[in-house]
């Protein structure tokens, strides 16, 4: 039965070959479940609760994307995304994190609906690339100085902003080599990397005295108190406009990048480029996120660790349904998940940050009109500490620069559009 239903032989993989790819994705991307819950619980959620809801949201991902597009991709609350929901959203803009989960669950069905109609190409080929780069270097930015600042490495300063932190407290020189070691067990291609990095920080400062023990297995926290608590009526102001753009966009790219590399490594891609079952994968994807917002998570999205599982010889759905049941089996870990503390986390933020900032090599150096307002982007997103304002500058200042440069016949309607809507929102705000 499972052979004629992922299409085992048709796919040159084995029952036993898909497991193996399941179990080296969920370690790639399992450092998820320590990382999530505490973003969450900074914008004020039930940490326990919000523990749950990421490992329960990852596993449905998982198991739609498996069952429905039969894809060996796994999915989770997504990095990037999760910061901007805790530090943007809610902290900067004051906004609650039930409204916060509504303008997910809005950017969700939007997603939805580009999914199932010809507004994906539309949206994707209004873009300019460089500005997509911009935004995902951007974001990677904003996870690193999230990262840096939990971890003490840098502090706020009353009169330069920023300074060094205190390097020689015990917990900031755990962050540091957390990072560290990270980096090196990564440059020596050893699986799972940042979940060893994230657990290994954790042992040792249970060992230093930072850490209280609380024991490793126990019962899953109730998730009722975020369970069904997002407000989509608030989240329907004006002035939450940018912010779902914001979160679709990201999302978008973000997906639309993973899955077509993971789709290239597993020869998912035929030689002409087109990509089996691709509008399947990005429903499931879409359709995550909604699922997501309900459940009480950021938005859920495609990871790219899924290469991972893919090297290890995944190649049907199979794979992303064995990542699904793991994350279930992960909800009893919740007394694990609770003694991570902040500073074991900080190095897997900040390699994390550095990672996505590898698309920068693609920017077109020698064109100033599409190189500055990707810099702009990249710069401002974590300067104004905002990822929607972000993106908001990078397209105002696109435009402008190509008008300067008498190069606006080369702006799309769609990057107009999108610029009038964040130019009202700056004249407005």
């Amino acid at each position: 039965m499972i052979e004629s239903f992922f299409r085992l032989k048709e796919n040159n993989t084995t029952l036993w070959r898909e497991v193996g790819a399941g179990f080296t994705t969920f370690i790639t991307m399992a450092y998820i479940i320590f990382v999530n819950p505490q973003m969450m619980a900074a914008a004020g959620m039930d940490q326990g609760a919000s523990f749950v809801a990421t490992c329960v949201a990852a596993a449905l991902a998982c198991l739609v994307m498996g069952v429905y597009a039969n894809w060996p991709v796994g999915l989770a609350p997504g990095m990037g995304l999760n910061a901007f929901f805790t530090y943007t959203i809610v902290a900067e803009m004051g906004y609650s994190w039930n409204v916060a989960l509504g303008a997910v669950f809005i950017a969700g069905v939007l997603f939805v609906v580009m999914s199932v109609t010809p507004l994906r190409a539309w949206i994707l080929g209004s873009i300019p690339m460089s500005l997509r780069i911009g935004m995902g270097a951007g974001v990677g930015l904003f996870i690193g100085m999230i990262g840096l600042q939990s971890g003490g490495i840098i502090a706020d300063h009353p009169s330069t902003l920023l300074t060094l932190g205190e390097l020689t407290t015990v917990d900031t020189i755990l962050a540091a080599f957390g990072f560290l070691l990270i980096t090196g067990l990564s440059i020596k291609k050893v699986p799972g990397a940042i979940l060893i990095g994230v657990l290994t920080i954790t042992v040792l400062g249970l060992a230093s005295g930072l850490v209280t023990y609380e024991g490793i297995f126990s019962a899953p926290p109730t998730i009722a108190p975020i369970f069904m608590q997002l407000d989509i009526v608030s989240a329907l102001e004006l002035g939450m406009v940018s912010i779902i753009l914001s979160i679709l966009f990201v999302n978008l790219f973000d997906t639309a990048g993973t899955l077509l590399g993971v789709a290239t490594k597993a020869g998912i891609a035929d030689e002409r480029g087109n990509i089996r079952d691709l509008d399947l994968a990005l429903r499931a994807d879409s359709t995550s996120s909604v699922a997501g917002a309900l459940i009480g998570c950021a938005p859920v999205t495609s990871y790219v660790e899924s290469a991972a599982g893919v090297s290890a010889g995944g190649r049907t759905g199979l794979t992303a349904c064995i990542v699904g049941l793991l994350f279930l089996l992960a909800t009893f870990l919740s007394p694990l998940a609770g003694m991570v503390p902040a500073f074991a986390t900080a190095g897997a933020l900040v390699y994390v940050a550095l990672l996505m900032m590898d698309g920068m090599e693609n920017l077109p150096w020698s064109d100033p009109a599409e190189l500055l307002p990707a810099l702009v982007t990249i710069i401002m997103i974590p300067l104004s500490f905002s990822i929607a304002d972000g993106i908001a500058l990078g397209f105002v200042s696109y435009v402008t620069f190509k008008v300067v440069s008498g190069k606006h016949h080369e702006v799309t309607g769609g990057a107009w559009f999108l610029t009038a809507i964040f130019a009202t929102k700056f004249a407005f705000s």
